[in-house]
């Protein structure tokens, strides 16, 4: 089995590369990449394409999600009435 390197544009990964094998070359694939941090979670979508220059994950769509947080105070806290 061969491996072929990929090359990531666009969004947080751009400039990144990854090995993959002839099986996983499959035009059109979508890959979701998903970006933790103190703010929302934010997910970008990369689809593998083959290019004059090699296969490479194109940025494809970003989703950012806002995160609801609940907040629920204890009966026994003192500023509850």
């Amino acid at each position: 089995m061969t491996e072929t390197i990929v090359r990531y544009f666009g969004g947080p990964l751009d400039g990144r590369e990854q090995d993959l094998t002839d099986s996983e070359l499959i035009p059109g694939t979508v890959i979701r990449h998903i970006y933790l941090h103190e703010g929302p979670k934010i997910e970008t979508l990369y689809q593998l394409i083959s290019s004059e220059t090699g296969w490479e994950y194109r940025l494809c769509g970003v989703v950012e999600q806002t995160e609801v947080q609940e907040t629920r105070q204890s009966p026994l806290d003192p500023r509850n009435p």
